[in-house]
């Protein structure tokens, strides 16, 4: 059983705001004519994971490239119970596997898990849950909460954002990038994150370190406002509703590293989160989640390490 997460999707933002208002206008005609109600039952399978990263109002400007990994409070609640009318179930990342596994009998499931283990997940995401009783799992990234990994795609939004133009060397030599105004910011980012997401995550991570480091950014400031320490971690853990899943130690693409990296990453961060939060680690979820950042070796390995479900 493969549950996939990520920081982008695979096309870049001007590709995906196309194919978003078609989905939405195939989506309206199939409303409007009525064939959703017919084929729900046929189509909707056993149940649905919802993979969550933030949940906190919105407070960014106009130039906001990683907004995709947020919603509000509110529109978690109104999914929730939303999710109750249509007929879905909530269901542990246990309870999922167990269905699975006995033919998926009964009303369809519906799991909800979050990423990389957020100061929001505590604050706003926890109290949404307990209106609804609904459970979750946290997917922890233990380089996060012991502040020594970075959140490499929100320093590259943060150096843009700090900047007047960036100069980044994408393979081909220097480039000078103008970032005077939100869509030359937009196309920057555009531009930088899509050519080092390609390549070897290496480059991705030094080309925009350095690109933080001149513009000013405290990337491990952001990390320490953003991510719950282990003692922040211990108390959602402690809720009865919240499980604990791996994420690996620093949000590699493991697809992209070789089999010692894949493993260190996977079995180290099972392993600290046993020992600082003292709860069973059964579930993983993989860092970014396309197909050039975890793949057949990923999910065979995944299982040898006795994962339930990654």
């Amino acid at each position: 059983m493969a549950l996939t997460s990520c920081c982008q999707p695979k096309d870049g933002p001007t590709i995906l705001a196309l194919k978003h208002d078609l989905f939405r206008l195939a989506f309206a005609g199939i409303a409007a004519s009525g064939l959703h109600r017919v084929a729900a039952s046929r189509l909707r399978g056993l149940g649905a994971v919802l993979m969550l990263h933030h949940v906190r109002p919105f407070g960014h400007g106009d130039f906001a490239p990683n907004r995709l990994l947020e919603v509000t409070p509110d529109f978690l609640d109104h999914a929730l119970a939303r999710a109750v009318a249509l007929g879905f179930q909530f269901a542990s990342l246990e309870e999922v596997v167990a269905h699975v596994r006995d033919g998926g009998d009964g009303p369809p499931r519906l799991a909800v898990t979050f990423d990389d283990g957020y100061v929001d997940n505590l604050e706003h995401a926890l109290p949404v849950l307990r209106r609804h009783g609904v459970p979750a799992t946290v997917f922890v990234t233990p380089g996060f909460a012991e502040r020594t990994a970075t959140l490499w795609w929100l320093d590259l939004e943060h150096a843009i954002a700090a900047s007047r133009e960036v100069v980044v060397d994408l393979g081909a030599g220097e480039e000078r990038l103008p970032c005077a105004d939100d869509a030359q910011r937009s196309a920057a980012f555009e531009r930088i994150y899509w050519s080092l997401r390609s390549g070897p995550e290496e480059r991705l991570r030094s080309a925009i370190a350095r690109l933080a480091a001149r513009a000013g950014v405290d990337t491990q400031a952001t990390v320490a406002q953003l991510c719950l320490d282990w003692a922040g971690l211990a108390r959602l853990a402690a809720d009865p509703l919240v499980s604990i899943g791996a994420h690996t130690m620093t949000h590699p693409m493991l697809a992209k590293h070789d089999a010692a990296v894949v493993r260190t990453e996977m079995a180290q961060s099972r392993d600290a989160i046993v020992e600082r939060l003292g709860v069973p680690v059964r579930h993983f979820a993989y860092p970014v989640g396309d197909p050039g950042s975890a793949g057949p070796r990923e999910f065979a390995m995944a299982a040898e390490l006795g994962f339930e479900a990654a």
